[in-house]
């Protein structure tokens, strides 16, 4: 198991979980407001955190599935 890469991949899912719950109340927030001026703008940023959310979300998972299997790998 590569400790680096383990850890690395806990922080990645960790931001991932904190933008999971942002996003989406920035989206909620956004909509909630359609008459502002700046209503746009605070949609494409939560539409931005959430699409970011997932992408770290699937980085983290790869990272952590690869610390775990490419130690096993030079074992046999």
């Amino acid at each position: 198991m590569n400790r680096i890469k383990f850890i690395n991949g806990l922080k990645k899912i960790s931001l991932a979980i904190i933008f999971a719950f942002t996003g989406p109340f920035i989206i909620h927030q956004a909509f909630q407001n359609k008459n502002h001026e700046f209503y746009i703008y605070v949609l494409t940023l939560g539409l931005l955190i959430a699409g970011f959310s997932i992408v770290l979300g699937f980085l983290g998972i790869s990272n952590l599935v690869n610390s775990l299997l490419n130690g096993q790998k030079n074992k046999t």
